[in-house]
């Protein structure tokens, strides 16, 4: 039985009671620390200043620290295990919009601002220092409106029966609790709350009809920013503070994702690049600075654990990664406990490794007849389970391939592949190409972390001329009504 420790977070003010031997990996990404290198310790944005307590520093981690140029102070998360009692200040509030080397035009603003990403599963808010990009604060709480289902579509259909009044009170309840909460520790006005989330979010959120997106072709004529007062929202804010709920691309690609295309810069390049959100609705975005094409595709749910037998999402207790040592499997659970399930990072694992033992063929059929295999005593991936990751799979390769298709170019043309998404911090790389998710080379693939929080505090800086610039370049597709469609999503299937 491991021991339990306390590990304190400057400048949030959290304390989080945690398994000795926890990595600091598991627990971080939860409070805005991201980890863009997947882990390798090369771009020291997930750099946490050791305050008091041990952590003890190897020499390789040394060697990145030493190349980084960081104090003895300093840590690499993706590279720490918690042991014993320690209280860390996190690097990563000084933020990635002034950490980030690209060319974003950052002008100092007076006051401060409130970033919120509206989840299905998930809501982030960030206080932020609008004269130099700090951010003071975070909080992350799960979606209230999740008892009405955990997907977008169980969400429209209690909408319909009569409850988007009762969906909307929960969710704007929830975020004036987590701004009033941050201003709590930190008694200053906020002069600007920038929200972005998907369409049924901005909807529901907004008050906007939904009937329209619960049947094809799932068109809203309400997608646009949508603003409000304190008083209407019932929020202790200043009565001047500006709220707004930025713009939808489509019918169910919204804000999230156009904070996504700001956050990678995607609309400034002029070569191109792919952003994939494997979120509760998956979401691809191909394009440059001429053009943007974009889709979403039903392939979420299977990523963040829903219809997989022991699926859940990656939290304390989730199979987070999965390797081959000789003839066993070596798991990793977040959160250093015993495993309660596997999450989607874990699942994309297993698949790699059944497909390079040849344990299951290329139709996914488990090889020696079995029905599961066993991963831990209590933990085991079913013959369904591996269904469910051939149609989440296909999806989104398919995804990608239309919207190729659409812009008449091929990966060959592409520069990066942004994995958004704290999903992403667990992916092993080489696995993801292994089963044909992504069908390209590793070192072109990047992990971004939250890319619609990081667009969401973008816009606190941003004009409309900005957001405009991205809406006009950028163009919705549907993909099943791509001729190509049926076809290329029988292929992308296989396990090959």
């Amino acid at each position: 039985m491991h021991e339990t420790i306390t590990i304190k977070l400057l400048p949030i003010g959290k304390t989080l009671e945690v398994t000795s031997g926890t990595p600091l990996i598991d627990i971080l990404h939860e409070f805005g620390v991201e980890f863009p290198c997947g882990g390798k310790g090369t771009c020291g944005n997930c750099k946490v200043k050791l305050l008091s307590g041990e952590l003890p520093v190897d020499s390789v981690q040394q060697k990145k620290i030493d190349k980084l140029q960081l104090g003895s102070e300093w840590r690499l998360a993706c590279y720490c295990k918690a042991e014993t009692d320690i209280t860390l200040e996190i690097s990563q509030f000084e933020n990635i919009i002034l950490a980030d080397n690209s060319n974003f035009a950052f002008q100092p603003k007076q006051g401060f601002g409130v970033a919120v990403d509206l989840g299905t599963t998930t809501i982030v808010a960030q206080l932020v220092n609008l004269e130099n990009g700090h951010v003071l604060d975070s909080v992350a709480e799960l979606n209230p409106q999740a008892k009405y289902g955990g997907d977008l579509i169980s969400r429209i259909q209690h909408c319909l029966d009569g409850k988007q009044e009762e969906l909307q009170k929960l969710v704007r309840q929830k975020i004036g609790e987590m701004i009033s909460l941050m201003r709590q520790k930190h008694p200053i006005e906020v002069a600007q709350v920038a929200m972005v989330g998907n369409t049924v979010m901005h909807h529901i959120f907004s008050g906007l009809p939904v009937n329209s997106l619960s049947f094809y072709p799932f068109h809203s004529s309400h997608l646009g920013a949508q603003k409000f007062t304190p008083e209407k929202l019932n929020w202790a804010l200043p009565e001047k503070t500006e709220i707004s709920f930025y713009p939808s691309i489509g019918s169910f690609v919204g804000s999230d994702i156009l904070g996504g295309i700001a956050a990678t810069r995607m609309a400034e390049s002029e070569r191109y690049s792919v952003l994939i959100d494997l979120g509760t609705n998956g979401e691809i975005v191909v394009g440059n600075c001429d053009r943007i094409v974009c889709a979403s595709t039903a392939a979420g749910p299977a990523f963040e654990g829903a219809k997989i037998s022991q699926g859940m999402r990656a939290t304390t207790g989730a199979i987070s990664s999965v390797k081959a040592e000789s003839e066993k499997l070596s798991v990793h659970v977040i959160g250093n406990v015993q495993a309660k399930g596997i999450c989607g990072s874990g699942l994309i694992d297993i698949i790699a490794v059944m497909l390079n033992r040849m344990q299951i063929g290329i139709f996914g059929e488990i090889e020696n007849g079995d029905d599961s295999v066993q991963l831990t005593e209590k933990v085991s991936v079913t013959q369904q389970d591996i269904r469910e990751f051939q149609l989440a799979k296909a999806a989104i390769a398919t995804g990608v391939q239309v919207l190729l298709n659409q812009l008449q170019i091929s990966y060959t043309d592409i520069e990066h592949v942004y994995i958004a998404g704290g999903f992403g911090n667990f992916l092993n790389i080489g696995n993801v190409i292994r089963t044909g998710l992504i069908e390209c080379e590793a070192e072109k693939i990047l992990k971004f972390g939250n890319t619609a929080l990081i667009g969401a505090k973008m816009f606190l800086f941003e004009n409309e001329d900005f957001i405009e610039n991205i809406l006009l370049k950028t163009r919705h597709i549907n993909l099943e009504s791509d001729l190509g469609f049926q076809d290329i999503y029988i292929e992308k299937m296989m396990l090959l």
